[in-house]
């Protein structure tokens, strides 16, 4: 099926089987909101345990802290938000349909990209074997061509964004012949500012003193904390602070299903370090998290690093982790040098001392930043969207599976009686209440053997653990492989040891060591 087709089935499949929901369903939803169903909650927390024992179990010299979403309002004025959190915003008038101007430029280069590989997919059909791939990009004139065009609107792009020249970006937007999606017009507005975050009233009163912010990232609760947690934790530089947590912006244009909503999770790690040393530890961590997607194991591939060309207010060195999602290499996680920013500014609003002193040096000083982030709705979506394929079987019928890494799955292990009757389902009961301690088991009795498999692939389950007849005099069951179909006899007292040795997060995170 084609990316497109996979990205709807995608959707569909996360509704029919409990992943994910539209939100407020029954009053024709919300837009780019979404709930997280009974499968889509397990994997969203399991993704989150990955993170949080890599980063805080495996790191001696990193902690974590829950920070709340309502803030100060201060702390955003600090923080720039106030002033510069903005994404540039242009109307088309006769679809009456608003964007982003920077992501409109995004997806032009997009298609651009998608004609070159269109271009090298049908040399490599027509010479074979023979194809020379590198040298088919050096040479071949229609790939430079779209390849010098790329370069040249990425350029003024990044040099318009950061110069916040909105009539350039409108240009490009003109000279590029870019149309609207909805009415295939280029009956533009003007480009203009548009501030993301959420505003609310503190109190039961409505007057501008009131006004605070729904935070639109968690870095900030890390940073105002800072203080706490070095003196409480007596942490040393280098030390680091991580965070899950929920944070809101007020999208432009949300879509892409649970790629870009309006509220989402984040979860992200603070690293503080002497000043000088930032860019050998961005680059230290740049390998450590890109180990850290690698490691389960859904294509080297599918990873690449994009150096930012427009650097944040705040930064002096940023990379994406790029992934490549249905729609094309689309940023899953962000690793940005803060410098002495965020600590700086809340030192200068808030009137208070945030600075460390080293007691072998005797000096004292602002601390650096280094911030990993990564949303975990995108995490999500990125291991769903890997996952999912459809399989025609040697007998011609067609299955659904969810290949989802093994200690992400939302059900480790089902088990699965072959009848309701002569003593099986009893058993199967008890080799259930042996493994649901340690393993999210699920419990299936309904149907034949063989459409029972097909549910358990379609939502993920690495294991289904069949007894049979025979169970009842040789104390065996027949365990399936979900990727492979393969089935193999074995004792129950060893299914645990078994099912361990491939769903255990302990065996996942020593992949990072």
């Amino acid at each position: 099926m084609t990316q497109d087709e996979l990205f709807k089935t995608l959707v569909a499949h996360c509704k029919e089987y409990g992943f994910i929901f539209p939100s407020s369903e029954i009053y024709d939803g919300l837009a780019a909101v979404y709930d997280y169903g009974q499968m889509g909650s397990e994997l969203k927390n399991n993704i989150k345990r990955y993170w949080w024992e890599a980063m805080v179990r495996l790191h001696e010299n990193i902690v974590g802290i829950d920070s709340c979403i309502f803030m100060h309002p201060k702390i955003w004025e600090a923080s720039g938000h106030v002033s510069a959190f903005n994404d540039p915003l242009i109307d088309n008038k006769d679809s009456k349909k608003r964007y982003r101007a920077d992501v409109l430029i995004e997806d032009y280069i997009a298609k651009l990209e998608e004609k070159i590989n269109k271009e090298v997919e049908k040399a490599r059909k027509k010479f074979g074997e023979a194809f020379d791939e590198a040298k088919f990009l050096e040479t071949n004139p229609n790939v430079l061509r779209n390849r010098t065009k790329i370069d040249e609107v990425r350029k003024r792009m990044a040099d318009a964004l950061n110069a916040n020249d909105f009539a350039e970006l409108r240009q490009i937007i003109v000279d590029c012949d870019i149309v609207c999606p909805i009415s295939g017009t280029k009956n533009w507005t003007e480009v203009r500012q548009f501030n993301l975050m959420f505003s609310t009233q503190l109190g039961n009163t409505s007057d501008d003193t009131n006004v605070i912010y729904l935070r639109p990232e968690t870095a900030q609760g890390i940073f105002v904390n800072y203080l706490n947690v070095q003196k409480t934790g007596r942490m040393k530089i280098p030390f680091g602070i991580a965070q899950i947590g929920k944070a809101f912006r007020n999208e432009i244009v949300a879509r892409q299903f649970i790629f870009r909503m309006r509220e989402f999770e984040q979860m992200e790690m603070q690293f503080f370090i002497k000043p000088g040393t930032e860019l050998d530890w961005f680059a230290k961590w740049k390998e450590a998290r890109l180990a850290w997607h690698k490691a389960l194991g859904m294509g080297e591939q599918n990873y690449r690093f994009h150096d930012h060309e427009k650097l944040a207010h705040y930064a002096n060195a940023a990379t994406d982790i790029e992934f490549n999602f249905p729609f094309g290499f689309k940023e899953l996680e962000g690793i940005h040098s803060r410098t002495d920013f965020d600590l700086g500014n809340h030192q200068k609003y808030s009137g208070k001392k945030i600075q460390y002193f080293d007691p072998e040096t005797g000096e004292s000083y602002t601390p650096y930043v280094i911030e990993t982030s990564i949303g975990v709705d995108r995490m999500v979506l990125a291991v769903l969207s890997n996952s999912l394929r459809e399989e025609t079987l040697e007998n011609g019928e067609k299955r659904i599976v969810l290949s989802i890494p093994a200690p992400l799955a939302p059900v480790k292990v089902a088990v699965l009686p072959l009848l309701k009757k002569d003593g099986l389902p009893e058993l199967a009961q008890t080799v259930m209440d042996e493994l649901k301690y340690d393993f999210n088991c699920q419990y299936d009795e309904k149907d034949s053997i063989g459409k029972r498999y097909r549910r358990q692939d379609a939502i993920g389950t690495p294991f289904c653990v069949t007894v049979d007849h025979d169970s009842l005099q040789d104390h065996c069951v027949t365990i399936r492989h979900r990727d492979t179909m393969a089935q193999e006899r074995v004792r129950i007292e060893d299914l645990h040891k078994i099912i361990n040795d491939q769903v255990s997060m302990t065996s996942l995170l020593k992949h990072l060591k």
